[in-house]
């Protein structure tokens, strides 16, 4: 009972805290955006080159002509499936996403484009799934921050929690400083979500980037070694019992037509 009025009082107290701060001296809660994660699961050879121009040549002009961006467009390097391409992207409300493929299905410009994707035979589909998951921005991190120009990849990492209390306890980790270990580490954070609605919930994901493997070894190996990651892992609101009970870890590369 003492444990759980310690924790309850400690979440309290430190969401009180981000509250205070969000509107100190006046400033306004930063709006956060929405983000659709689309995962495209192929076959390798004719797939990946037509699924890839759908999403350069159609589906990110007319999402840019929407006032929509900026999308992120990614192949998978590292993961359990690959061929699997990935975009992402930011909207507000939420409903912008939730019905984006009807609005799209309403731009005569963006079907001229995608016709060899959308209308594919089954004899030699496009994909072969395609999954969306919505998420929620942090408060912390509202929005998208694209990394510098140049050569990146990216980490996409997703954090599952055994219950929601523990999901919760690891959202506000973040805000306790986590986001400041990372930028100092020599990351460049690119978006924090909450999920809304997806798979093996609950959970949160977020992605970094870094200029290449070398330099993300590094950014990792002085993340784990800053006194204030290790101070704030062995903080009794956050080390109590495991909260995070799985991570998955992809490693992507930018489409050369992605904006982020």
């Amino acid at each position: 009972m003492q444990r759980r009025q310690f924790l309850a009082t400690s979440f309290a107290a430190s969401a009180a805290t981000l509250a205070r701060n969000a509107t100190a001296q006046g400033a306004a809660v930063p709006i956060r955006e929405y983000y659709q994660i689309r995962r495209y699961s192929l076959q390798s050879g004719p797939q990946t080159s037509l699924t890839e121009n759908y999403i350069g040549q159609a589906l990110i002009p007319a999402l840019t002509r929407m006032g929509i961006g900026p999308i992120g467009a990614f192949h998978l390097d590292f993961g359990p499936e690959t061929p699997m391409l990935y975009v992402l992207i930011p909207g507000r409300p939420p409903d912008t996403l939730a019905l984006l493929d009807f609005r799209l299905a309403q731009d005569s410009e963006f079907m001229k484009a995608a016709e060899p994707f959308w209308s594919a035979p089954a004899s030699a589909p496009p994909f072969q799934r395609v999954e969306y998951s919505l998420l929620v921005a942090f408060e912390g991190w509202p929005r998208i921050t694209p990394p510098p120009k140049g050569k990146r990849i990216f980490q996409l990492r997703t954090y599952e929690s055994p219950s929601y209390k523990d999901h919760l306890v690891k959202v506000q980790m973040f805000h306790s400083g986590e986001f400041e270990v990372f930028t100092n580490a020599g990351f460049h954070p690119v978006f924090f979500g909450d999920t809304l609605i997806g798979q093996r919930m609950p959970n949160l994901t977020y992605m970094l980037s870094v200029a290449d493997a070398a330099a993300m070894d590094a950014a990792w190996e002085a993340f784990r070694n800053d006194p204030a990651w290790k101070k704030l892992s062995a903080d009794p609101r956050f080390s109590f019992e495991p909260i995070v009970t799985n991570i998955t870890n992809l490693v992507l590369s930018p489409l050369a037509a992605s904006q982020v």
